[in-house]
């Protein structure tokens, strides 16, 4: 079974509509139905946006008569997880359809409701989209929630570049409507609520480094500081931000790196590759050093392309020097395919790259 099948199957969609049909008093939910015969060939996504338009069609009554049959659904502890995302979606899209703000404020609070039992964070798109500065003034108010659920959904639903979700053109292009939500989470009690704003930042990061570093340098002082500021502000550690390895506690060195050496230098699909060099602190005072490696490669179309990948934080005294070692290997995965031709390998320390070695992949 697929992971989307696992998700959002048969017996997932089987089990949505005998609650939805149970809560609306024994009604069928036949354009559901029929919705649900065709679901075979969609992403997960796309499942979620089919259904939801099943479910509009069948409640005739507008969002009002919904909000009801899912807080009667509600009632059953057994109504959870990713069935409810399209439930969700259909909210959204109703109160929209509909043009009026009390329905607009009734599907927000009836998806901080339910993302008590499977997040919202999809779900509430549509509405940021259609009408950012009045969601966003209501899911302030989320970020006091006594359930870590409605606080994280506060982050979570509002993050720019959100896997799986629709953009938010908006908040790609400027970064600071959601600020204050930022702020007010970053050292939440609940360690899920504080990945999800560290991420919702490393979003911001990609087009906006300068806020990022902003945002992380006013929380200053909190007690998951560290921490956060790390996930927050990874993707311009990797990018060798100055302004961000120098927040971090990570400012230019002086440094003498020997060349790299690589062992093989002819890899075969599956194999592994092993490299090092000697680094010395040759500054008068101690250097704290992240140490990450490139990966150079060729992608699908020949053209070169590059990932950074972690190796070690260390900190050397003056005049001190050890070897960095590490490895890579090219056995295939999901998420990663190694074509044949020229690599090539570097280290990068605190932002600055070193010379590369080349090696051939065959």
């Amino acid at each position: 079974m697929s992971m989307t099948d696992d998700l959002l199957g048969d017996e997932r969609v089987g089990a949505l509509l005998e609650a939805l049909e149970a809560a609306s008093g024994g009604r069928r939910f036949e354009a559901t139905r029929e919705t649900a015969a065709g679901l075979a060939e969609l992403t997960l996504s796309g499942r979620a946006r089919a259904l939801a338009g099943g479910i509009a069609r069948d409640v005739s009554g507008g969002h009002a008569q919904l909000a009801g049959i899912v807080r009667t659904a509600l009632e059953n502890p057994e109504f959870e997880g990713f069935a409810l995302w399209p439930v969700g979606l259909a909210s959204a899209r109703m109160a929209l359809s509909e043009g009026t703000d009390e329905g607009f404020d009734s599907s927000l609070a009836l998806l901080g409701e339910m993302t008590k039992r499977f997040t919202s964070e999809f779900a509430v798109r549509p509405l940021l989209i259609h009408d950012l500065d009045r969601a966003l003034d209501r899911m302030a108010a989320w970020t006091t929630d006594s359930d870590w659920r409605v606080r994280r959904l506060a982050s979570e639903g509002t993050r720019p570049l959100l896997p799986w979700a629709e953009r938010i053109p908006a908040l790609v292009a400027d970064p600071a409507p959601t600020r204050p939500i930022l702020d007010a989470l970053h050292d939440d009690a609940d360690e899920n609520v504080r990945r999800s704003v560290a991420n919702h930042l490393n979003d911001h990061s990609r087009a906006h480094p300068a806020f990022a570093v902003e945002v992380v340098r006013g929380w200053s002082g909190g007690e998951h500081f560290e921490r956060v500021a790390h996930h927050a502000l990874r993707t311009l550690v990797k990018r060798g931000d100055a302004a961000a390895l120098e927040l971090l506690g990570f400012p230019p060195v002086s440094l003498a790196v020997s060349p790299l050496e690589v062992s093989p230098l002819r890899v075969a699909t599956g194999g592994a590759i092993a490299f090092g060099a000697a680094v010395e602190n040759v500054g008068a005072d101690p250097a704290p050093l992240v140490i990450d490696y490139v990966l150079s490669f060729p992608g699908a179309r020949g053209d070169e392309r590059s990932k950074v990948f972690k190796i070690m934080r260390r900190t050397l005294g003056p005049g001190e020097r050890f070897e960095v070692r590490a490895s890579h290997s090219f056995r295939p995965i999901t998420t990663r395919r190694y074509y044949p031709g020229r690599y090539g390998v570097s280290l990068q320390i605190n932002g600055v790259p070193h010379p590369r070695t080349d090696f051939e992949l065959r």
